[in-house]
Order: C-alpha cells, then structure tokens, then sequence
C-alpha cells in the first residue's frame, strides 16, 4: 500500500488532536508517564507515523520531518503543562487536608496530675537523696522473720499486740512497716550504710478519718562507726525544716520500740499546736547482730513515718480516706 504526502500529514494531525485530549484527560502522574511512552517512545505512535516517510519522495520528506517536530513540541508542552497541574492540585488537596482551622473549639484532655501520696514521696525522697541517702526496696508479702523477729521482736514479745497483723495461710505477713527492708538492705551490704525505704504497709486497723488498712511509711536507716543521738536529731531536724519551714520548731520524746534503743517519738508545732510525724531511735544491738554487724564497733539510727500524715498536714486534708476516694473532685485540687 502506498503512503501518500497527505496520508501522513492526516495521521500526524490526528495524533496530535488524540493525544492532546488524552493528556487533558490524564488524572496521575503515572497516567502521564504511560502517555508519553504511547506517543513519544521509540515504539511510540509518533514514531510509527514516521516509518512511512522512506516511502514520500524525497522533496516531500522535510515537509513530514517539520510536521513532525512539531506535533512532538505540542505533545511535551502538553505534558509538561498537565504535570504542573496536577502537582500543583496535590499540593493544594495536602495543605486542605492538614490545615489547621485555629477557629475551631479546641479538642479538651485534662492533663495526669501526681496523687499527693506520691508527691509527697518524691518530696521526702529528694530530701534525703539529698543529704546523701539510696532509696532501697523490699517486698510487701514478708516473712515472719523479717518483719519480726530480725526486728527484735520474737514470737510472745509483747511489742507485737502494737501491730496487727494480717497472717497469710502460708505463715507470711503483709508487711506491717517498711523497717523489714532495713534487715534484708544489712544482711546484704556492709556499712557505712544511708538509706530510705518508702512503700506500702498492712495493718489490721479499724478505718476511719485518721487509719487505713493500707497505708504507706519512709523508713531511715544510717549505720556507721561512731553515729550518735545528735546525729539522728540533726537529720531529723534538717528533713522536718525542708518539709515545713526553716522555723519549725522540733521536740523529741522518750518512747519504746523493740528494734530502737533508746527510742523517741518526733513532734512539730504545726499552726500553734504540736503534731506527733514520726518516731526514731538507736538500732538495737540485737538487730545489729542479726544481720552480721559487730555492734561493738558500728552503730546505726532509724526512724519511721506515715506518708499519709504528712500529706494531710500539708494539704490540709481532714480525712485520710480522702485520699482512696478516687473522687476527680478532690484529686483535681493538687
């Protein structure tokens, strides 16, 4: 079959015409891509048109050639105008889609607050992490042995009517002061020894507006060549300002406890009046030999406190089960 001058120029223009339309049409960027391989490649429509020009005679061919290029430059112009457009619409359809409309109401989370136990906590432990101490951990399910009678507390000692305590079916206690943590610290560090221990307590108690049955205490323990009274009083006195006042005043009381000799109760005169906060004393010399220490040659001083008290006192809470409430109400005030 014999391709004519006008034959070729039909097909070019038409070509032209069909692939302009379908560019127009084109939605993606891959569309596009595919379009131009179809007109424009090497086994492109374009160049099928122009296979037919070794035929034309040869005063004809410059004429295609010239039809040609231009066809071409219409095609990559094509393209080249839709790419825009549609990179410049994806630009546009991304920055509608994440705009941010600061007109709109605000989507409302209240923030986490610390509970006042365990503020109080983290204000108590920095104190002492300050003046030098390690925090130390024990476990709250406890044996006998650690929460009694390392303790200097044997099995009839009267000293145990003071706690009561919730007995487990194995014979293990929920632990009735955090001072079983001091034991377990001794029996696996030699001294000098600065530590604090605060955690969870078990007792037996009736609730009400100053008891729980689950509590929380800090216990203190320093064991050292040549620690005295003096010694505990001033690390007392020091924690008790920080955490109420450089003007607090501070008076020490002769108690008992089984584990301390001699032994005092803390009080503070807190708004005009004196609030007992802790009690204290000298390491007995039978807990000292119950963990392997000479006590001939080390002494040590404890002391203990109820974390709740302290948190009452200093937000002015009149009723430690307030604190277990679990009510927005009172926990949104701290």
């Amino acid at each position: 079959m014999t391709t004519t001058l006008n034959d070729l120029e039909t097909q070019l223009v038409a070509l032209k015409k069909e692939a302009a339309t379908a560019i127009a049409s084109a939605d993606t960027l891959e569309q596009l891509e595919q379009l131009r391989v179809n007109y424009l490649g090497k086994k492109g429509q374009l160049s099928q048109v122009l296979r037919g020009m070794g035929k034309l005679a040869a005063e004809d061919r410059p004429r295609i050639g010239s039809l040609a290029n231009e066809v071409k430059e219409s095609l990559q112009e094509n393209l080249e105008h839709r790419i825009k457009d549609l990179n410049a619409a994806q630009i546009q359809a991304q920055l509608e889609a994440e705009t941010l409309d600061v007109t709109m109401p605000a989507v409302y989370r209240p923030q986490g607050r610390l509970h006042p136990i365990n503020s109080t906590i983290d204000r108590m432990v920095d104190i002492f992490v300050g003046l030098g101490y390690t925090v130390a951990q024990g476990p709250e399910m406890e044996t006998d042995y650690y929460n009694f009678e390392a303790l200097n507390t044997p099995p009839e000692h009267p000293a145990r009517d003071m706690q009561d305590t919730f007995y487990l079916p194995d014979g293990n206690v929920m632990r009735t002061q955090t001072s079983s943590v001091q034991i377990r610290y001794m029996e696996e560090n030699e001294p000098p020894i600065r530590i604090v221990s605060p955690g969870r307590c078990y007792r037996r108690d009736t609730v009400d507006a100053t008891h729980a049955a689950v509590f929380h205490q800090l216990e203190i323990l320093a064991v050292d060549e040549g620690l005295t009274f003096t010694h505990l009083k001033g690390t007392l006195k020091e924690f008790l300002q920080e955490m109420f006042g450089e003007e607090l005043e501070v008076r020490f009381r002769a108690s008992y406890f089984p584990f301390t000799e001699p032994s005092a109760e803390v009080d503070v005169r807190w708004r005009g009046k004196w609030l007992e906060v802790m009690g204290c004393g000298m390491v007995d010399p039978n807990v000292m030999k119950a963990v392997g220490y000479d006590p001939e040659v080390y002494t040590g001083f404890a002391a203990g406190l109820g974390i709740e008290r302290f948190a009452m006192v200093l937000h002015q809470i009149d009723d430690i089960r307030r604190l277990y409430s679990s009510d927005l109400r009172f926990l949104q005030q701290f």
